[in-house]
């Protein structure tokens, strides 16, 4: 032992490891009160890991060209030995990513975490949320299968909605005048380097704002205000060994569902990995079907709602843009649902249904029904918004209490 603490102390008179770990983990304290929803934020960390490592391995065989892309990955499913799992398993964390970060993003909203003092904190998540998606969507070019190619080929068109610039900037995206080689190759690099630097960067700080302010609570009360006479939070327990130990519970439940998803059902009906992209990229025959993957279909949805295309362009990303507002349209000081009216209770509610339904509608070919529907959750969607800046300012809620319940 006392080699090992010689060690440390080496360590730690270079760089301050041991006062690190004791800041954003041994001594770091949380509520006492995190429940279910509190799993998500640790499950997004080991997913972004799972991406990582299997991206790696992947880069090790995949070629970024226009003629053998779609070969490559053939070859990494058929001969490089356990090939299949690894590419099984980045495509089904592609999927679990999203699902792991709207249930976190959930969580948020739920208890009011985007709330003073925690604004940037929320800013740091949704530029997270931002930046994967366009790392998603770039990831989503290189198996260059018939959906990859032209779903990007219509999304990337969007751009060209644009008054002045918009044939600019699509034809600096795809490097060509259509999605080819060159697209493929700028997109690889992309998705390779530049967006994981950036989204490991933005996880870094979101950690580290979070752990300056601290974490909220389903009470959505600050446990910092009342303290013992050891200058410990009275409602608070260190992370490590309690919380470190309850998140591996979450992780080993995870896992198990992960592992299920991937030996058993990888391609999720076509939900994670989509038939047509099976079927090498043909730049002469368009599939009947476009559609990008389930994550960005809420999107694609209202996109899709307006006839107009700039207005459905603005609209879509005006969808993504409206929540980082979301502290300063919310003006109610309370935090946690659990003390908010049953008005905010109704919009939240309808929120997340009409979110859901415009998932549904964005991967389904488009008929009159399915455009009425999408344009009354598309009004739903912006409404939650609008309604809440009004009902938030003069909401009748509860007390809160001074410390947390069980």
């Amino acid at each position: 032992m006392s080699k090992i603490s010689d060690t440390m102390a080496w360590i730690d008179e270079r760089i301050p490891l041991t006062d690190t770990w004791n800041k954003h983990v041994g001594q770091y304290y949380a509520p006492k009160n995190f429940n279910f929803w509190y799993y998500f934020g640790s499950l997004a960390l080991l997913v972004l890991v799972i991406q990582i490592v299997t991206g790696i391995f992947l880069t090790m065989n995949y070629k970024p060209d226009g003629e053998l892309a779609f070969k490559s990955v053939e070859y990494i499913m058929r001969d490089v030995n356990w090939g299949w799992l690894i590419r099984y398993m980045h495509s089904t964390g592609a999927s679990m990513f999203f699902v792991v970060v709207y249930l976190h993003m959930m969580r948020a909203i739920m208890y009011g975490s985007y709330k003073k003092p925690r604004e940037l904190l929320w800013i740091f998540g949704m530029l997270i949320y931002l930046v994967l998606m366009a790392e998603a969507f770039m990831g989503y070019l290189l198996p260059w299968g018939q959906m990859s190619y032209w779903g990007a080929q219509v999304i990337i068109s969007l751009f060209g909605a644009i008054p002045w610039v918009g044939d600019a900037i699509t034809l600096w995206l795809r490097g060509d005048y259509v999605v080819s080689d060159a697209t493929l190759n700028r997109f690889f690099a992309l998705h390779v380097i530049a967006m994981p630097l950036v989204l490991v960067g933005l996880v870094f700080v979101h950690i580290i704002a979070l752990h300056e302010v601290g974490s909220n609570n389903p009470d959505g009360n600050d446990i910092k205000k009342l303290k013992g006479p050891d200058g410990k939070p009275l409602d608070g327990i260190p992370f490590h060994p309690y919380y470190t130990v309850k998140d591996l519970v979450g992780v080993a439940v995870f896992l198990i569902i992960f592992f299920a998803i991937v030996f058993f059902a990888p391609e999720m009906g076509g939900y994670f990995l989509e038939h047509a992209n099976f079927v090498p990229a043909d730049p002469l025959k368009t599939p009947e079907h476009i559609a990008p993957v389930w994550y960005f279909t809420p999107y694609y949805a209202i996109l899709r709602a307006i006839p107009i295309k700039l207005l459905g362009v603005i609209a879509m990303f005006a969808a993504i843009a409206v929540l980082f507002f979301l502290p300063w349209i919310d003006r109610n000081p309370v935090r946690s649902i659990r003390y908010r009216s049953t008005a905010y209770k109704v919009i939240l509610a309808a929120f997340v249904i009409s979110f859901l339904i415009l998932g549904y509608y964005g991967l389904q070919p488009v008929t009159p029904l399915g455009t009425f529907i999408s344009r009354l959750c598309s009004l739903i969607y912006f409404g939650f918004f609008i309604a809440l800046f009004f009902i938030s300012k003069n909401e009748k809620t509860k007390p809160v209490p001074e410390r947390v319940n069980y």
